[in-house]
């Protein structure tokens, strides 16, 4: 392989050429030792001697004949011709020939010839060199040893602006800004003085005739050096990659775009994100303003160009250009403004020049602000599946260059990208609000009155979690001035864990009516919740890998007048009770299975509990997340109830405030009941034996206290109804009979017996001599019905303290 010279002095000059003079005859007349190596001739063998007979082949003579005959009429001629040597073998030269006058002795030739592959060589170099110069594509600065520029070629005049000519002489890096200038110089400097050449160095190249358009160039630089080493200077090629720098910076931008926005479902998050993105990489300052609409959640309606709120700012500065309007704000855009226009007909808006004192928006009064000195402005709609959500608006005003059509393509890209992320969070808050207000629906507004329990709740849904939970509660009056006090938790998240405990809710309230013992009314629930998995089954609405439907709950029935609640759970925590002097200790009571596992019993637990104890009762969220023991957070539950903080709703308050976190990632249900006692002068209790006359007795003794108690308005009905009730047990039930009243928010009349016969309500016909009894009691009293013990039945009537006579 052969091996190229680093470089090729010209042939044809005189030390290496072979020069041949001939006369106007074409004898040789001059003829040099170069000549003679290269075709074999001493100078005695040709000289006096006809050119064509010594050095010229018969065969090759019309050739020759040709080129003699063009530079007789030329003056001078330049070409290869294949010549003889004084073996015979053809030599072919590169020939130059230039005619010259000796005045009165005519004319003589005189030709340098050269082998033709040197010049050939020659001639290719010299192509290369002078495209370099005059072709070339890619820059070329050559700098002296002082750092100087020599010479320059014609790309760097096109990229520049500035002729060749006016380089030469000039200090490198005299044209740029001072921090462009001094990389420049420091590289020029290192290549000059390490010999190691620099390849590829991204250069920032803004002259300072126009500091306003940013420049990118790829340099390279080596050092020059003769044959001696001696250093002549430093060669740079530059190249101008402004453009592929752009497009660089654009793909990076927009695969941010990709990797940053839209990392929640959160629409405010999401503009914030937008603005965060484009600044600094395209803009100085942006804002991102969405109709109000959207941050509702709310489809817009279309060509509407407000209001808006502006939920994503950024700038490089402390300010941004237009009026201030901190996020979250409303923002009233002016008419005529860009961003009313883009907003009503979804178009962008490029304005490269932004004149003096020019305005960005109107502010919420309509007041007008200085634009603090923005100077370039775009601004974009955020459209997606056909609709304008809002706009982004971008501005420069620290950046010199101003904003040209490649960036507005970009910025329409980013917002297009951008707009579906914040479509998506609006439909995620929009489902969110629905599934909210169905679950609050599906929850109890207020706590009843009622003189049982003084109750404080915190139900606090999860903000972390996806979608909503099933977590419920409930404060249910039933007969006897007695209260049920409820918390369930539905297993999974999502619309079908709310709808699930809105039907578990309503089951409970409907058990609740019938005046069930707590173990009872979970066994019942338990049928409800395995017929609700039955259902899910055969239509297939199994979520994969969950559950079909489960739940757990704790059923609580408190009375005021014995002081006693009878509590049982179906795999819910146990309940916490606080003694009035702040001994706290778990209630110990039979776990039970949650709901929907079937077939296994419910154990109910009665415990005594002195006026002014604290039951609380909640759901897993308050003793922790998931990943924690739930022993630790029963153990913090205690410690925070060990210590009440007087009115029960800072109690309740400080509970949460110690166990929950501020984005707790599950429900939190937090019930907290004090206990009451009725005072026992509100209380009258007798037991009457199985005979005619107790109905008589029950209507004296009943007439006898509503007198003591001030209810003689009630007396005659109150006693009616007792004497039926009594009546009833000494017919059908055929043992004693108590009868009970009870004075709080209404009268109570409670007759109980030993039998579990259901009453029933009919009416008689008129030859019957019985059976209008338990119609009376239904027309004379406000509520009545039947609850079933252990022991017997109680058969109860209610009737408003403020009633008048029948």
């Amino acid at each position: 392989m052969t091996e190229l010279s680093e470089s090729h002095d010209d042939p044809f000059a005189p030390h290496l050429a072979a020069l041949v003079v001939l006369d106007d005859r074409g004898v040789v007349v001059g003829w040099n030792r170069r000549a003679q190596e290269l075709l074999g001739h001493p100078d005695t063998a040709v000289i006096g001697r006809p050119a064509i007979e010594v050095l010229v082949d018969p065969g090759d003579l019309p050739a020759v004949t040709e080129a003699a005959a063009k530079c007789r009429r030329a003056g001078g001629w330049f070409g290869v011709l294949p010549l003889r040597h004084r073996d015979g073998q053809p030599v072919e030269l590169g020939l130059r020939a230039h005619e010259l006058s000796r005045g009165d002795r005519g004319r003589e030739w005189f030709l340098a010839g050269a082998l033709a592959g040197d010049v050939l060589e020659w001639q290719r170099d010299r192509a290369v060199l002078d495209g370099l110069y005059r072709q070339c594509p890619i820059g070329l600065v050559v700098h002296g040893p002082d750092q100087r520029i020599l010479r320059v070629n014609r790309a760097i005049e096109r990229f520049s602006g500035v002729p060749a000519a006016d380089f030469q002489g000039m200090s490198t890096g005299r044209m740029l800004l001072s921090d462009d200038a001094r990389k420049a110089v420091d590289r020029v400097r290192q290549v000059m003085q390490t010999g190691r050449p620099l390849v590829y160095s991204e250069q920032f190249v803004r002259l300072e005739q126009d500091p306003a358009r940013e420049r990118v160039a790829l340099v390279s630089s080596f050092r020059m050096e003769d044959p001696s080493g001696r250093v002549l200077g430093v060669a740079e090629m530059i190249e101008d990659i402004t453009d592929r720098h752009r497009a660089q910076r654009r793909l990076a931008l927009l695969d941010q775009v990709g990797s940053r926005i839209g990392t929640t479902l959160d629409v405010a998050e999401t503009a914030r994100e937008l603005a965060e993105v484009m600044v600094p990489h395209l803009a100085d300052h942006a804002s991102v303003d969405l109709l109000q609409a959207v941050t509702r959640g709310e489809e817009p309606t279309r060509a509407v160009a407000g209001p808006v709120v502006r939920l994503g700012t950024c700038g490089v500065g402390a300010q941004q250009p237009g009026p201030p309007h901190p996020e979250g704000e409303p923002v009233e855009f002016g008419p005529g403004t860009p961003q009313a226009g883009c907003l009503a007909e979804g178009r962008p808006v490029l304005e490269p020049v932004l004149p003096p004192g020019w305005v960005a928006a109107a502010g919420r009064q309509g007041a007008q602000a200085p634009d603090l000195g923005a100077h370039s402005l775009i601004v974009v709609p955020l459209a997606a599946r056909g609709l304008v959500l809002g706009v982004m608006t971008l501005w420069r005003s620290r950046r010199p260059d101003a904003f040209e059509t490649d960036d507005l393509t970009l910025a329409q890209e980013l917002a297009s990208r951008a707009a579906v992320a914040i479509d998506n969070a609006r439909r995620f808050t929009q489902q969110q609000q629905t599934a909210f207000t169905l679950q609050s629906s599906l929850l109890p507004r207020a706590v009843p009155d009622q003189s049982a329990v003084e109750v404080a709740l915190r139900y606090l849904p999860a903000s972390a979690g996806p979608g909503l939970g099933g977590d419920w509660f409930d404060v249910i009056p039933l007969s006897g001035a007695r209260v049920a006090l409820v918390v369930g938790d539905v297993v999974g998240r999502g619309i079908h864990a709310a709808a699930t405990m809105g039907r578990l809710r309503t089951a409970v309230h409907t058990l609740a009516s019938l005046d069930l013992e707590p173990d009872e009314v979970l066994s019942r629930l338990d049928d409800l919740v395995n017929l609700l998995a039955a259902e899910q089954e055969a239509v297939g609405e199994r979520p994969v890998g969950e559950q079909v439907v489960g739940a757990t709950c704790l059923y609580a029935v408190y009375d005021p007048v014995a002081g006693r609640c009878s509590v049982a759970r179906a795999g819910h925590p146990p309940p916490v009770v606080t003694a009035p002097d702040g001994q706290v200790a778990l209630l110990d009571l039979p776990a039970g299975p949650p709901l929907g596992l079937g077939g296994l019993p419910f154990e109910a637990r009665d415990i005594e509990l002195a006026e002014g104890s604290l039951l609380s009762l909640y759901t897993n969220g308050i003793i922790g997340e998931r990943h924690i023991d739930a022993d630790v957070g029963l153990t913090k539950l205690c410690a925070a109830l060990a210590r009440p903080a007087g009115a029960l709703e800072r109690t309740c308050q400080a509970v949460v405030d110690a166990l929950v976190p501020s984005r707790p990632s599950d429900d939190v249900v937090l019930l907290i009941a004090r206990t009451r006692m009725l005072p026992p002068d509100s209380v009258a209790s007798w037991r009457l034996p199985p005979e005619p006359a107790s109905a008589g007795r029950a209507r004296a003794l009943t007439s006898a206290k509503l007198t003591e108690w001030g209810l003689e308005h009630l007396a005659f009905t109150t006693a009616l109804v007792a004497s039926e009730l009594v009546t009833n047990v000494y017919r059908y039930a055929g043992g004693p009979a108590t009868l009970r009243l009870i004075r709080e928010q209404c009268l109570v009349c409670e007759v109980s017996d030993t039998s579990h016969t259901s009453p029933h309500l009919r009416h008689a016909r008129t030859t019957d001599e019985g059976g209008r009894g338990l119609f009376l009691v239904a027309q004379m009293t406000e509520r009545w019905g039947t609850r079933y013990t252990r022991e017997g039945k109680t058969v109860w009537t209610e009737q408003p303290l403020t009633g008048t006579p029948v």
